[in-house]
């Protein structure tokens, strides 16, 4: 039997706000990071199974990513909390003793778990609320949050007297609800709030954020015209919170609380990432391979000294490999082939199906689209066959929306 679980309070989501308040330079950035880096492999790494010993720098590690990761998730953090354990413990209520287990959606087909204490479970939900809803406790909020998997991470929200927080289950009828519940903030994934758009449901909004999927410059536009909001961003997954949309509606990196290398991907401007999440004691995520393409942005206007994003543009495993040599493309070169192909073309899908082949879908402007890519493919020396899909595009609320994918098994 476990006792009471403890109760959030402002003072976590107070300390992140103060904190962010504190660093306006990038010099204070660099010490507050740099300290917090030190301290975090000194004296949580090596609690661990995995880094048991460990004494060095941080990239004396090795890089790791999932598939390591969930070969043996006993070995990564210190609850002794096993693969088999957390998949139990989510089929049920999502706790092992005072433990928080999540896991992610699985849009590739391979899903991870994460497990943290209660006090990083607070530690994160004030971060978030310091970030996103700065002085919310000066006004009445109702925050609905819809994703297509609940975790026991936002209950807490809702013992704060000025928050009730209600979270909707995409599997199930969330519209009526949402209607219902009047929210002043939203956050759902970028394909909801365009669907709010167009069903032009009556809800007035303060703030909305997208997140759980990449935002796409087709879908912002509708949604802040529908809306009149700038749309904010919420870049987070299994593996931690990563940035968060300043007023400017600009993703900035969480670089107070996470460590980020973003080595160089290709010819172009594109990163991909690697995280060390010193925010966190239970589950150590040390040099841990995300899977994720962004691109980073020179400067904001906000004058924040963390480092911001210009898009997140897609997965790693989303990029095309096609024909003899390999040849990679990102899925940010196939969208705007599209894109810019028809001014009318506002939803498409791309995906690889094999080596040589891509199917296209589109509701408007095939013919175009299609030359487009035929364009684009042989421009690198491609011979590609592209095969429309003439199929409606509808919305799917059960899995992540990806319009470029690759799903050809290379």
């Amino acid at each position: 039997m476990t006792g009471p679980r403890p109760m959030f309070d402002l003072r976590h989501a107070a300390l992140a706000y103060w904190r962010a308040r504190q660093i306006t330079t990038a010099q204070q950035l660099q010490a507050v990071h740099d300290r917090r880096l030190q301290h975090w492999l000194r004296h949580d790494v090596p609690r661990v199974r995995q880094y048991a010993g460990f004494s060095g720098t941080l990239t004396d590690l090795p890089i790791v990513d999932k598939a390591t990761l969930m070969a043996d998730f006993a070995a990564f953090n210190t609850a002794g909390v096993t693969a088999e354990m957390g998949w139990a413990a989510f089929a049920e209520d999502r706790m092992v003793g005072d433990y928080v287990v999540g896991a992610s959606t699985g849009t590739s087909g391979n899903r991870g778990l994460f497990v943290i204490s209660q006090a990083e479970r607070f530690r994160w939900l004030g971060t978030i609320l310091a970030k996103a809803l700065p002085g919310f406790w000066r006004e009445q909020h109702r925050v609905a949050i819809l994703l297509p998997l609940n975790t026991p991470l936002y209950d807490s929200a809702n013992r704060l007297r000025r928050l009730s927080l209600k979270f909707f289950d995409l599997s199930g009828d969330w519209a009526t609800g949402l209607q219902a519940f009047d929210p002043t903030v939203i956050i759902a994934p970028p394909k909801i709030l365009r669907n709010l758009a167009e069903q032009k449901m009556p809800l007035t909004p303060r703030k909305i954020y997208a997140g759980a999927e990449q935002l796409d410059p087709l879908d912002r536009a509708v949604i802040e015209a529908h809306f009149g909001l700038t749309l904010g961003q919420i870049y987070m997954a299994t593996e931690g919170l990563f940035a968060v949309s300043c007023t400017h509606g600009t993703l900035h990196l969480c670089q107070d609380t996470m460590h980020f290398e973003l080595p160089a991907v290709g010819d172009g401007d594109l990163r991909e990432v690697i995280i060390s999440d010193f925010s966190r004691q239970v589950q150590i995520m040390a040099r841990y391979r995300m899977n994720d393409l962004v691109r980073l942005a020179p400067d904001c206007r906000c004058g924040s000294p963390l480092q911001p994003l210009a898009e997140v543009v897609g997965r790693m495993d989303d990029c095309f490999v096609l024909g003899p040599d390999k040849v990679m493309l990102t899925p940010d070169v196939i969208r705007n082939a599209v894109v810019d192909s028809d001014r009318r073309i506002t939803d498409f899908r791309v995906l690889q199906t094999g080596n040589g082949t891509v199917s296209l879908q589109v509701p408007v402007g095939m013919e175009v689209a299609s030359a487009a890519l035929k364009r684009l493919f042989q421009n690198k020396g491609l011979n590609i066959t592209i095969q429309p899909n003439h199929t409606p595009i509808t919305l799917r609320t059960d899995r992540k929306l990806r319009r470029v994918e690759n799903r050809h098994a290379r």
